[in-house]
């Protein structure tokens, strides 16, 4: 690597000596012949969009992580945001619970609660060399005591290739230590142009995608726009593919590939209408990928699983101590190589902002059969992020009120009821609300009870009775 490639990955020359004469000794509560490291690889706004699910989308690298993994069918976030989703990561604490209630950067100004502990934080006490490798996202800096943080740009970077080699450069300073690297891609989220494909990358081999030929989510309008908008979008995808394959090369290349724990998963979903920001299906339906040397490979497990659970599954993996604050998930080491178990057949999800004038919480509680939505400041128009609000989709579509989004109408998205119930077993696209028909009552009423009681476990701040400004409305 040259001096001037060094330079712009970030880390002195000083950090760098210490980190390694650090990586020299004992790693504290730690035993080096059981070394277990981890590299948790955050993808930036995409969908379910994965080859190996049958989507027209190039994703090779990842197709082959998952055949040699375990690919999580029923993966969901447990808020569709981005900040939000990447603190109940770092925390395994829900949205509500952890105080990151929306955006972290400028105005938006959201943090987490004071004392509130964080993976790197942990990890790092038990004697783990830590960094963030791209974007971060989340404050207060405080929190995220990260021995290194590479290759920053802005809210991330698009260079793939300088975020291998960062995490190359400190994977091998880190020694004998065991590392926990979190890899932050800005791909596949929105870019001011064309999703960041205005230029080539380093090592990229650049894929295009005809717009006449891309997959149209059920989501969306089929529109010239709109597909365009996806055309874009999938190249993202394949660039942030090639990265991960880079990735997999280092831990070969440092010899690491058969001790490092690598979960690969995206914060929210799809940056377009029904997705961002949405509790429906495509909003928290996401890729998560978990590959454990030692744990076989090509598993497809079908266990309905939440971002909740990845936190307790790193510190499982690592034997680090965990939080003074019960989490809620459970690790999901238990479940690689394995089809499926029993327990795992429900996730729940909460939402307070995206941006710092987008109010509009919501609770929902989701089954394999049953979606049950609680808007909890229904009488507000849905808001819409501003990425997804400034795309040639999102205009086309208002363009005309007439048009749908996906088999929703205009009116519906924008103006929401207080709750919203759905049998996915037959109406998967959730456009059939049944909350207030008589004969779904008892299911619905069942369902509610248990969204309640997970917020009353969870002590949220927007249950009556727990410093809630809303009162009980009239349905």
């Amino acid at each position: 690597m040259d001096m001037k490639r060094r330079d712009v990955l970030g880390l002195g020359a000083g950090a760098m000596l210490g980190l390694a004469q650090a990586g020299r000794g004992h790693a504290a509560g730690l035993d080096r012949a059981r070394r277990r490291n981890v590299l948790l690889v955050v993808s930036d706004d995409q969908g379910l969009d994965l080859g190996s699910l049958g989507v027209a989308v190039k994703t090779p690298h990842l197709d082959a992580l998952a055949g040699e993994g375990t690919r999580f069918d029923h993966g969901y976030a447990a808020v569709s945001s981005c900040s939000p989703s990447r603190a109940t990561l770092y925390t395994g604490l829900y949205t509500h619970q952890n105080g990151m209630y929306g955006l972290a950067h400028d105005v938006h100004n959201q943090s987490l609660k004071d004392g509130v502990e964080t993976l790197p934080a942990l990890l790092k006490a038990s004697g783990y060399a830590t960094a963030l490798v791209g974007k971060k996202h989340v404050r207060p800096d405080a929190a995220f005591p990260y021995d290194a943080e590479l290759a920053p740009e802005k809210s991330g970077i698009r260079d793939v290739a300088l975020i291998a080699d960062a995490t190359e450069q400190f994977v091998r300073a880190a020694g004998d230590k065991p590392f926990f690297v979190t890899i932050g891609y800005s791909d596949p989220h929105r870019a001011p142009v064309n999703f960041g494909n205005d230029r080539p990358w380093p090592r990229v081999e650049e894929v295009r995608y005809d717009p006449a030929r891309v997959t149209v989510p059920s989501h969306l309008p089929d529109l010239p726009q709109v597909r365009a908008d996806l055309a874009q979008y999938y190249e993202s995808i394949s660039r942030l593919d090639q990265g991960v394959g880079m990735l997999r090369a280092m831990l070969e290349k440092t010899g690491h590939g058969d001790d490092t724990l690598i979960i690969f998963l995206s914060d929210n979903g799809r940056p377009f209408p029904g997705a961002k920001t949405n509790l429906y299906d495509p909003g928290l339906h996401l890729p998560l990928i978990v590959h454990a040397p030692g744990a076989g490979g090509g598993a497809v497990c079908d266990a309905m699983v939440s971002w909740i659970d990845i936190a307790p599954t790193i510190l499982a993996w690592t034997g680090a101590a965990g939080p003074r604050q019960p989490l809620p998930g459970r690790s999901l080491l238990p479940l690689l190589g394995q089809r499926g178990a029993p327990g795992w057949d429900e996730i729940f999800a909460s939402h307070e902002f995206h941006e710092i004038n987008q109010y509009y919480p919501m609770r929902a509680i989701r089954t394999r059969t049953r979606s049950y939505i609680e808007n909890l400041a229904w009488q507000l128009p849905y808001p819409v992020a501003g990425d997804v609000a400034g795309s040639e989709s999102w205009k086309a579509i208002v363009s005309d009120p007439g048009i749908r989004i996906g088999r929703r109408s205009q009116a519906a998205y924008l103006q929401r009821p207080a709750r919203e119930f759905y049998d996915l077993s037959r109406d998967r696209d959730e456009v059939v609300n049944l909350a207030e028909r008589a004969d779904r009552r008892a299911e619905r009423e069942a369902l509610a009870s248990r969204l309640t009681a997970w917020r009353a476990a969870t002590r949220d701040p927007w249950l009556e009775g727990q410093t809630s400004p809303h009162q009980p409305e009239q349905h």
